[in-house]
């Protein structure tokens, strides 16, 4: 069984965002469910972040919660295969030609495009809350 200092080591990813509502930062731990705090500064949101998972760490271990791995990049090796219906492959090979660029290029280009759409219909419905 790992120790509070093992997991402290693991590479847990950290999320930082300005609050445009309350002022200050927002620092989350994606893969540490619930696991955020808040402070007014840039330098005080590390500190409190730090301290944040520490006593996440804690209270899951001592009342046995699962505590989650960290995802790493080695994990998504940047490829992945899709099937797709015959028409939509030709539409978006079109649209690519049509933009001078690869489909690779042109598919990246949506995905992205969609993918940041849901982060800012995620934080407005946050934030709403």
């Amino acid at each position: 069984m790992k120790t509070i200092e093992d997991y402290l080591k693991l590479p847990y990813r950290l999320e930082i965002i300005k609050d445009p509502y309350e002022g200050g930062y927002v620092a989350s731990f994606p893969e540490l469910p619930g696991c955020l705090t808040t402070s007014e500064t840039l330098e005080g949101i590390i500190d409190n972040a730090e301290d944040a998972k520490r006593e996440w760490l804690l209270a899951s271990i001592e009342i046995g919660n699962p505590i989650p791995e960290p995802e790493t990049e080695q994990q998504y090796s940047g490829q992945y295969r899709l099937r797709m219906p015959k028409s939509l492959h030709r539409s978006l090979a079109m649209h690519a030609k049509r933009e001078h660029i690869s489909l690779n290029q042109y598919c990246i280009y949506l995905l992205t495009k969609y993918d940041a759409y849901e982060d800012r219909k995620d934080l407005k419905s946050n934030s709403a809350t």
